[in-house]
């Protein structure tokens, strides 16, 4: 289980249906009266806010986040933001609704996030991640040498809601590594055969030229 970094915490609560990695950031259109609460709270104090990771109901983890820049403050109060993740949290505790608020919250604590990997791990998983966008021909959406950590790669490689959650839980960067790793060498195979499919499949119907069997 994670270590907890400090005492718990109490976050307000904007659930999605997503993770979101440290430092990364997050584009809302925010619309509900709610959110839209929770946010011009947010923005009005400096405080931060919460992103429980909703599956089929709000699951344990989450990310700590922060409105980075109001892009747009439309007339009836809805927001288009840029939001950043600092922190990953555990939850503690959850009220469906804050007393005199609109919207949800809860106690959390924060999770360690050891920068413990090794560089040989770091040069697999860039040599792994630059055969993928090869293969896929990705190379216009992601340049593996300016890749500078394991979450800028997590979006990319087609990891499922539950691999992305797993990997969100995971305190130590070599256990990252290691699962990205692991991810990437299975799925490689896999997409070489279905790129070979797909060509497969272009060429037929096509004249094709076969040089004839020499005896």
């Amino acid at each position: 289980m994670p270590t907890n970094l400090a005492m718990e915490e109490f976050l307000p609560f904007f659930p999605l249906k997503l993770v979101v990695f440290p430092d990364e950031k997050l584009n809302l259109h925010v619309f509900e009266p709610r959110y839209k609460q929770l946010v011009s709270e947010c923005v009005a104090e400096g405080k931060s806010f919460g992103v429980p990771v909703f599956d089929t109901g709000i699951m344990e983890f989450g990310s700590e986040m922060i409105v980075e820049k109001v892009v747009k403050a439309y007339p009836n109060g809805e927001m288009d933001i840029v939001a950043r993740c600092t922190r990953v949290f555990e939850l503690v505790t959850f009220q469906e609704m804050v007393a005199g608020k609109l919207y949800a919250g809860g106690k959390v604590t924060f999770i360690e996030n050891n920068k413990n990997g090794e560089a040989a791990q770091w040069s697999r998983l860039k040599e792994l991640a630059a055969q993928l966008v090869e293969i896929l021909r990705m190379d216009h959406k992601l340049n593996v040498a300016d890749l500078t950590e394991e979450y800028q790669l997590a979006h990319k490689l087609g990891l499922s809601l539950a691999q992305e959650y797993d990997m969100l839980q995971m305190e130590n960067q070599s256990q990252r590594y290691e699962f990205l790793i692991s991810h990437m060498e299975r799925a490689i195979p896999f997409v070489k055969e279905m790129e070979r499919a797909k060509e497969r499949i272009q060429l037929n119907g096509h004249f094709q030229h076969i040089d004839p069997l020499k005896f």
